[in-house]
């Protein structure tokens, strides 16, 4: 849209037709420009929408502008076809029609509808500086509206046809709303998209964020903060699904394994409560500890677990078999332990019987296995060693016994620190 030269004195002839010529551009610029916005597709749109808060509030505005505007211009093309008629009545206009064409071209000439009082008046080249103001006014506000229109329903559409396939996933697999916290975060951002969609149809200038120093009709862009907070969130929902459905698909070699790791246990246990009453009647005078039973508490657990695999009932059973991997292996290493604990005697008995045969062999590779005292002291430490119940403590002064003797035959050797601790 274009502007008129300021005012001037008289005009002459070539001076009124050149500014014909040019209120003339204006006229065909103007009218390209209202009638392009009469068809602009957000203008349709906001004169058919239910529209809300700010939005309808400044549509309100607009449409009285837009009003105005065309009156304004109304106003404009009768005051040029009027000049235009005063110039053709001769081909040699008088002063008096030069005087008449310049108040009109010129002056303050053209009286319109006020906004604010009954009428006002306008020269041409001031109507002309109002009607782009009015013009400039309501094609930010139709396409500030058209372009969150065009991005923001759009974007949300799709990530609600993400949200519904991440829905019928997780509902395959268990995740429900008040069963799993992922469900009610299904929940939440369902109610949240759909509430966000009908907000942004009703009062779309509510989501526009205006480009700082910008001057140009719709400079900015729309308000996604709510559409990608939820669009993280359901991201995040998503990966915790993928996690229920890998538990879905190593369920059963998950508890395949914990099967395998508590039968170990079991069995270990019960080695160990053999092994308590091999001691009990083999070694004498010794605290042996009390083999717990199979850890009941556990197999109930695993019956759960099964159960939860056999109901699909994924979103329970992930972090129940968590818990109970590690449950498992710390009871196989207590049934270890105890284990060791129960069979130290056992294991003392045997190092003392290696440790006598290991002397004796070495008395005989230097001839003094018939030595009537070390056989005399090897037959009693044997005695002690291979019967039972074998008491180890009175075994094993035997032994170091025996050792000392052959030791002062090999020629005066010395017992060994750790092994004098029990002689008598």
């Amino acid at each position: 849209m274009g502007v008129t030269d300021p005012a001037g004195p008289v005009m002459d002839r070539d001076e009124v037709d050149r500014a014909l010529a040019r209120l003339g551009a204006e006229h065909e610029a103007i009218e390209t420009s209202l009638l392009a916005l009469q068809d602009h597709a957000g203008r349709r749109l906001l004169e058919g929408a239910e529209l809300t808060g700010v939005t309808r509030e400044r549509w309100q505005a607009t449409e009285a502008r837009i009003t105005l505007l065309w009156s304004y211009f109304d106003a404009y093309a009768a005051a040029l076809h009027h000049a235009r008629e005063i110039r053709a009545r001769r081909r040699w206009s008088s002063r008096e029609d030069l005087v008449e064409l310049s108040e009109l071209l010129r002056g303050a000439s053209v009286t319109v509808p006020g906004t604010g009082k009954l009428s006002e008046s306008f020269s041409l080249a001031a109507l002309v500086d109002r009607m782009n103001e009015l013009y400039a006014t309501s094609l930010d506000l139709v396409v500030t509206a058209d372009a969150v229109w065009s991005a923001l329903p759009a974007r949300i559409d799709l990530l609600a046809a993400e949200l519904q396939r991440t829905r019928q996933l997780a509902h395959s697999v268990g995740v429900r709303p008040g069963e799993h916290p992922a469900g009610d975060d299904l929940e939440r951002i369902t109610r949240t998209l759909t509430r966000l969609r009908q907000d942004v149809v009703s009062d779309p200038l509510a989501f526009w964020l205006p480009a700082q120093g910008s001057s140009a009709p719709g400079g900015g862009r729309p308000d996604t903060t709510v559409y990608d907070r939820e669009a993280r969130a359901l991201e995040d929902v998503r990966r915790e699904i993928d996690a229920v459905l890998t538990v879905r698909q190593d369920a059963e070699a998950r508890l395949i394994r914990l099967r395998d790791v508590l039968s170990r246990a079991d069995r270990t246990l019960a080695e160990a409560r053999t092994a308590r009453g091999e001691v009990l009647a083999k070694i004498a005078a010794t605290e042996v500890p009390v083999v717990g039973g199979p850890p009941t508490a556990l197999q109930e657990q695993l019956a759960t677990a099964a159960e939860y695999r056999r109901q699909a009932q994924w979103h329970r059973l992930s972090p129940l078999l968590e818990s109970l991997e590690q449950k498992a292996e710390e009871e196989l290493l207590r049934a270890r332990e105890q284990l060791t604990a129960v069979t130290a005697p056992l294991a003392v008995r045997a190092e003392l019987r290696g440790r006598l045969d290991a002397y004796k062999a070495k008395t005989a590779r230097h001839g003094l296995a018939e030595d009537p005292l070390l056989v005399e002291r090897y037959d009693a430490a044997r005695r002690m060693l291979w019967s039972a119940p074998c008491d180890l403590r009175v075994a094993e002064q035997a032994v170091l016994r025996y050792q000392q003797a052959a030791a002062e035959l090999l020629g005066g050797a010395s017992v060994p620190e750790d092994r004098k601790g029990g002689q008598s």
